[in-house]
């Protein structure tokens, strides 16, 4: 039915089976949604609902100028019963907010959400993309028609433009499309919601991360805005300085092409690239003219992106102070950990300054003294405030832990390391040295107790992070730059300290390499060896770690070739082919799931997904060392999560997930501590018997690296 549906169509009785309501809404505001949901919501307008009960009839509801929470729609009369039991929508968390804002409060353990049901098995969100790979008809030309109607109706005219927004009467014809539409969302996602697995229910899980969106954070504004400004008449600042320094040939050094071009036609230098890592190599570079390097420091601090998070907290932040739906139920789909949205705050910089530093900075920023900040220069210092953005309402504070070293323990339990295990459970008792110490140790020569927190972090802990899942010389590589280790001097050293045997091997393959014209990375033959060696050393001090790359490769393997025979690890995990997708069982019993599986040329094992770079629907190709880092992500995910059922059930109000790391708000006495917090992440799930688990922890008014 078009139109509206307050004309007395008669639903189908109850008696009968009606159980389940496919909803979805078209709405209209004057916030763009990139500002976030929440944001968005608050001034939202309900045009259109659409809706069906279980195979029935798609209802087109035509709201304009109705106030849905006060009204006699057949709609409202199903929403006011209480004979639905499941409410399916895509992406409910924007129905359901928009409802709310206008008076109508879903129940949040009633809804199914396909969206999310798709991230769950690894399938990506797009309702059009979901047809498309399930196979559902779907009018692909309705469907572009349908985004020029939504620009139409649903968002504000162009500024230049006379009429500020189409409505039914100034476009009817569109309008009547724009109905039509709506229908076919209904009847897509109907389809797609018969052909999902349904494998993962973690339902309660969701019903938590959907609070935790809903809750939001605390925002100082007042920061914000005043970093905002300071960061911008730094930019000012800094553009002045590039065309003084270019004589005008660069406007600003934010622009990339034009400080490409100047360095090329003025200086003969060629770049490829203006990212901070390579900027920062030519930095310390002193056979480049002064003028180059300034050119180049100016750039490195103008195009500081952790800066425009700042304009993103601004806008997204609702009217209240709180800043909400920061947080994506499995939007890492290949392992189900949680992704940023908004102000991305899984990927916030790590800050050069200390605490004290930070917080009086952050006095002087608000009080608009920027000029006499700490060392380091505006965009330096507001980078490294950013989580200072995060505060405590009055009358809380917040409390802080993190799972330590969280996928380190659960790869050693994985592959049943068993000397690590007794490392990690050594050190967690006071008896033993930090495992990224004892790596570093090994590779410098000197013993753990010995390691400074420099080489901690830039020698053991890039190590770990780095070859643990089948990674190699590239893999060292890249973990190198992030943390900005001296590569030829870390490979001198390890030269000297490793045993000779291993060095030889590694010579040996360098010497293979150059025959076979390989790729070595532009490393230099010694640093290579190096590097190399340190790659040989850490597998021959993990059997167990190698050991099971090689059987989980093989058992999906076989399983592909001979679906029937199930591969079991004792107590860990099982691999299976269940129709179109590999499975592999988790010990929390939710399943990684891979799509269309196939075992290519030379045993290459690849299945269909989302690819990291491109965000395109393509083959992906697979290998051991890949497949265990997905299962120890996955476990350490799964991990997490227990600790969030746990830290909310005992009081402590989760306001932000970040990697490994819980920040919740609690009131400001003695019951709450980050001893409790940690206490309830680190306690072992059921199905995680003798996994070594550690948190730590701190409380604050504001939030920081501890």
């Amino acid at each position: 039915m078009l139109g509206s549906s307050a004309t007395g169509v008669p639903l189908t009785n109850a008696a009968d089976g009606m159980t389940t309501l496919f909803l979805d809404l078209e709405t209209y505001s004057e916030v763009p949604i990139t500002h976030g949901t929440h944001r968005y919501a608050e001034g939202a307008e309900i045009m259109v609902a659409a809706w069906a009960i279980d195979d029935g009839q798609v209802w087109v509801d035509d709201l304009t100028g109705v106030t849905l929470a006060y009204s006699e729609t057949e709609l409202m009369s199903v929403l006011r019963g209480d004979e639905i039991g499941e409410i399916v929508i895509h992406n409910s968390h924007f129905d359901r907010t928009v409802l709310a804002h206008n008076g109508i409060h879903l129940p949040v353990e009633k809804i199914t959400d396909t969206m999310t049901l798709a991230m769950q098995h690894s399938l990506p969100g797009s309702l059009a993309k979901l047809c498309e790979i399930l196979r559902v008809p779907f009018d692909q030309a309705k469907d572009k028609d349908g985004k020029r109607l939504i620009n139409l109706f649903c968002k504000p005219r162009p500024k230049k433009q006379k009429l500020r927004r189409a409505t039914r009467e100034t476009h009817p014809e569109d309008w009547q499309k724009f109905l039509d539409y709506a229908r076919l969302d209904i009847e897509a996602m109907r389809a797609v919601y018969k052909k999902l697995p349904k494998w993962n229910d973690e339902r309660a899980l969701w019903q938590l991360d959907q609070q935790i969106n809903d809750r939001g954070v605390a925002i100082d504004l007042d920061l914000v805005r005043a970093a905002i400004r300071a960061t911008d008449e730094e930019k000012e600042r800094l553009a002045g300085e590039a065309q003084s320094l270019t004589d005008g040939a660069v406007r600003a050094a934010t622009q990339r092409d034009a400080v490409l071009r100047y360095l090329l036609e003025k200086h003969g230098i060629p770049m490829d690239d203006l990212r901070a890592s390579t900027v920062e190599a030519m930095l310390g570079n002193d056979n480049y003219p002064w003028e180059v390097r300034e050119l180049l420091r100016v750039r490195l601090q103008a195009s500081t992106a952790s800066v425009a998070k700042y304009k993103a907290l601004e806008r997204s932040t609702s009217s209240d102070g709180r800043l909400r739906g920061t947080l994506q139920f499995c939007g890492a789909i290949r392992t189900g950990r949680w992704a940023g949205r908004l102000f991305q705050p899984q990927n916030l910089p790590r800050p050069s300054r200390g605490a004290e530093a930070i917080d009086y900075g952050i006095e002087s920023l608000k009080r608009g003294e920027h000029d006499t900040l700490v060392s380091g220069g505006v965009m330096s210092f507001a980078s490294d405030a950013l989580r200072g953005s995060i505060i405590a309402p009055p009358g809380k504070k917040l409390v802080v832990a993190d799972l330590s070293n969280i996928e380190g323990r659960v790869l050693a339990w994985l592959a049943g390391e068993d000397w690590k295990l007794q490392a990690f459970r050594d050190y967690d008792n006071g008896k033993g040295e930090d495992l990224y110490k004892i790596t570093a140790g090994k590779i410098l020569g000197k013993r753990p107790e010995a390691v400074t927190k420099k080489e901690r972090q830039e020698v053991g802990k890039v190590a770990e992070l780095a070859l643990g899942y089948q990674g190699g010389p590239g893999a060292f590589l890249t973990f190198a730059l992030a943390y900005g280790v001296e590569l030829d001097a870390l490979a001198a050293v390890a030269r000297q300290n490793l045993d000779p045997d291993v060095i030889e091997g590694s010579a040996g393959a360098w010497d293979w390499m150059q025959r076979t014209k390989k790729n070595t990375l532009g490393l230099e033959r010694e640093t290579w060896i190096g590097i190399d060696a340190i790659k040989r050393a850490w597998r021959l001090a993990h059997p167990g770690t190698t050991g099971v790359w090689a059987m989980i490769e093989h058992a999906v393997l076989s399983q592909l070739e001979n679906p029937a025979a199930i591969a079991a690890f004792p107590g860990r995990l099982v691999i299976d082919k269940k129709g179109a997708w590999l499975r592999i069982r988790l010990p929390s019993g939710r399943f990684l799931c891979y799509p269309a599986p196939v075992v290519g040329e030379g045993g290459k094992i690849s299945y269909m997904g989302v690819n990291q770079y491109s965000r395109k629907w393509s083959r992906i190709s697979t290998y051991g060392g890949k497949l265990v880092e997905n299962i120890t992500q996955a476990v350490a995910r799964d991990v997490l999560a227990h600790g969030m059922l746990a830290a909310e059930a005992a009081g402590y109000r989760i306001v932000l997930s970040v990697h490994d790391e819980l920040i919740t708000e609690t009131p400001d006495t003695p019951d709450y501590s980050p001893e409790g917090l940690a206490a309830l992440m680190s306690g072992n799930p059921p199905w995680a018997d003798g996994l070594p688990l550690a948190a730590a922890g701190f409380e604050t008014y504001r939030y920081r690296k501890d």
